[in-house]
This record gives structure tokens, sequence and C-alpha cells, in this order.
């Protein structure tokens, strides 16, 4: 799977964990989101992104939950 398509992914969940009132809750459970729903292969490829792109084009709720639960969504 291509990097624009994880993005696109990745910013749908986003979009929908992004109006919960508790930030917080909603950054764990974007992480959870991922563990759970997404291939090993997938957050893999999206931990890279990260890393070598530092995440542009990610909603910034995405990006802050995959750099805090980084741990928990590999």
């Amino acid at each position: 799977m291509n990097a624009d398509s994880l993005i696109t992914m990745a910013n749908q969940i986003g979009a929908f964990f992004e109006t919960m009132p508790d930030r917080h809750q909603a950054l764990t459970d974007i992480a959870r989101h991922l563990k759970s729903f997404w291939e090993p292969r997938m957050r893999r490829s999206l931990l890279q992104y990260v890393d070598e792109h530092g995440g542009g084009g990610l909603k910034v709720i995405v990006l802050d939950a995959v750099q805090m639960h980084r741990a928990a969504i590999l």
C-alpha cells in the first residue's frame, strides 16, 4: 500500500476521533484503532513515513497519536 493511501485512511480515522471532547482519549483511541484494525505492514509503513517525512499530510491529531503512542501501535 502506498503512502498516499495510508495517509488518506489515517486521516479518515483522525477525522472521526477528533470530534471527541477528550483529546487525550481521542489520541489513545486512534492508536488503539490502528493497532486493532491495521495489519502490521501498514502500521510499520505509517511509522516509517512519519520518520522519513515528518508526517506531512497527516492531520495533526493523527500525527500526535502516532508520536505519543508509537510503542503501542507497533
